[in-house]
Parts: C-alpha cells; structure tokens; sequence
C-alpha cells in the first residue's frame, strides 16, 4: 500500500494555487483580449483579480494591464462597458464616430458572440494541448473492453461475467474501450448499469447495480465510486503522431466534460453528497498535493482545472461567459436586444447567485477539509 502522507506545508499550497490559477485566468482573459482585438474593440483594462489594483502599466494601445487585490479571477473591461462584468455603459452612443466604432456594443452581435465565447474555448484548448502533449510523450491507453479478470464474490461475478466476455453496451450507449467501462461504472455507484457482452459471439444481457466503495488517495482524500469487481485482459501504450495525440486528447476533454455534467446532475438529483463540490479553498488544498506527488501530476491537474473553468464559465448564469451567450442568444431570435430593465434584473440575479456559490462553496470546504493540515 502507499503509505498516507501529510499534506503540504501552506506556503507550498497557496505558490501551488498561484500557479494554477494565475496562468489559468490570463489564458481565459487573453482570450477575450485577443478576439476582441481581432474585431478592432478596444480593451481599456486587463486586471488579474478584482477589487483594488497593486501594481500595473498601461501600454501605447492605452490598456491598462494590472494585478488586482482579490486573485480569484479576473477581467477583460473593453471600451463601452461600464465595468469589469461587461455591463454596457449608455455613454458610448454620445461617443465620437471613431471612437464609438471601437466600442464592444458597436460590433455586430456575432463578433461580440465570438469574443465571450473566446475566453472558455481558450481554456479548453489549453487542456486539449496538455493531453495531447501527454499523449505524444507517454503513448496512448489502448484497453479493449475484453474481461481479464473477475473477482469472486463481486458484483460482476455474481452477475454471470466471465473472463474473455466483452462489454460492447453500458447503460443503454456502446462501449470502444475499457476505459469508457471504468468511466461510466465509477460515476453511477448504486445504480443500474445494464451490462451487455459479446461471448463467442452471442450477446447477453447481464442487468447488474455497481456496488459502492470509497477511494483514499495517500493524503487521505476520499471518494465514492462505483465498483464492478473486473479487470481488462490488456491494456498498452500505443505511441501516436500529433493528429493521433490531439484527437485523443479531444477525446479525453469531452469525456471529463461529461463527467463534470454527470457530478452536477447527480448533486442536484440527491444522488450525491454537496460535500464534493469543490471552491477555492479545494482547489488550493489540491494544488498542493499534485505539485508535491510530482510535476506530470501537477501538470495534468492545471489541464482538469483549465477544463473546469471552461465548463463553467460556458453556464447561462448572467454575468458569466455562458450568461452573456444567452442574452445574445435571445438577441439573435428576437432580433433586438433584450431591454436594459432585462439585462439589469438578469445581471442581479447573476451575480447574486455566483456569489451564494461562491460563498456555499467556500463553507463547504471549510466544514469538510482539514484546510492546510491543520
């Protein structure tokens, strides 16, 4: 067994949190910046974090570039917004004909659409170059869904699976590979999978619920999956181009996607406890312990957080990327914009809620984490 270490000292968790927060906020900003720029909008501010700016300059283009007070996100505020949250200031129509043509409200409502939407795609595509990098460096997983091996007394013995069976249906979707088996049986524990496998060329039917068992990793965070009691009959890595690499990696992203859609579902449903969901208190104890186990883990956890960003930042919640997306979205079938009484009602509701998430979250973590060891 590995033996449980402590977790990492707090300067180490809060440099680790740093690093992947810091980079992962410019990577989602540049986006916005960078197609705003490509569509001629002028950024007035570029700030990592919120609140009180620390320290910055402004460059010939007149943006300001900053570090703010509270490092927990940060913000592109483009000419015509009346602040960091995108909210459009009336004063740009009394604006000079040029000036006002740089302004974020006076391009057309596709540019503006490619412009929010750039800042999660960039985070997606951040992800998608670290797994594909993975992926050139080590190979990829090659596991075809054929059994190995059947633990006495499991579910999956008990249930009529039988070494050299292979699973080509899980819950109603096929299955290429054993790692879609282990993805889909750890996410529903408790729940009916209805497992289908070819055996000699005769498919059978084998309805079956996942057992339930809790994971500790060696700095004694748990998890509760879901358990068959199998094992593959090979599993290898196959070395890839870059073509190869990248559609993995794609691979790989939509399937984590999906993982994160199914733990909200499942949250909301009751089927899941609130505990595991995760703030920034989390996400810095995390930090900690992946840049202590080593700099691939490190690594491949800024590519999950990248992705988690991305994803949320993609909700229709007002004052989100996603929620920005919605009211354009009814702009585009109403062919006007939703009214400034609207926006105004929908920022509020937005952003009251962000902030109870933010605020739950945070207690969360404080009631169900040993924060910094301590």
């Amino acid at each position: 067994m590995t033996p449980e270490l402590h977790s990492p000292g707090l300067l180490i968790t809060l440099l680790a949190f740093v690093l992947v927060l810091g980079p992962l906020v410019f990577i989602h900003e540049l986006g916005h910046y960078l197609a705003g720029r490509l569509f001629g909008i002028k950024a007035d501010s570029f700030s990592i974090g919120f609140g009180r700016e620390l320290f910055g300059w402004t460059d010939k283009r007149g943006t300001r570039w900053k570090l703010s007070a509270l490092p927990l996100g940060g913000y592109v505020q483009f000419a015509g917004d009346m602040n960091a949250a995108g909210k459009s200031d009336p004063a740009w129509l009394s604006l000079p004909a040029e000036e006002r043509n740089r302004t974020f409200q006076a391009k057309p409502l596709w540019q503006r659409a490619l412009v929010v939407l750039a800042g999660p795609v960039t985070n997606l595509l951040l992800a998608v170059l670290i797994l594909a990098g993975f992926n050139l460096a080590y190979g990829k997983v090659v596991v075809p869904p054929v059994i190995g091996a059947v633990q006495a007394g499991s579910v999956a013995d008990k249930a009529g699976i039988k070494v050299g069976d292979r699973i080509v249906s899980l819950r109603g979707g096929s299955v290429d590979s054993f790692l879609d088996v282990r993805l889909e049986v750890s996410q529903h524990p408790g729940e009916p999978l209805d497992v289908v496998v070819d055996r000699g060329g005769t498919r059978i039917a084998l309805p079956m619920e996942a057992a339930s068992k809790v994971l500790r990793d060696r700095f004694g965070n748990e998890q509760k999956i879901g358990f068959l009691g199998i094992g593959p009959a090979s599993i290898e890595r196959v070395p890839v181009g870059p073509v190869g690499a990248t559609v993995a990696a794609l691979g790989q992203t939509r399937d984590i996607i999906g993982m994160m859609v199914t733990g909200i579902g499942q949250i909301l449903t009751g089927k899941r406890e609130v505990k595991e969901l995760g703030g920034p208190i989390k996400i810095a104890k995390y930090s900690g312990e992946q840049l202590a186990s080593g700099w691939e883990a490190f690594v491949f956890f800024i590519a999950m957080i990248s992705i988690n960003l991305g994803f949320i930042n993609l909700l229709p919640i007002p004052v989100l990327d996603g929620g920005h997306l919605a009211l354009y979205a009814a702009e585009a079938v109403r062919r006007r914009p939703v009214s400034q009484r609207g926006q105004e009602w929908a920022f509020r509701t937005g952003l009251a809620l962000v902030l109870g998430l933010m605020l739950f979250v945070t207690l969360n973590d404080v009631a169900s984490l040993s924060i910094f060891g301590g």
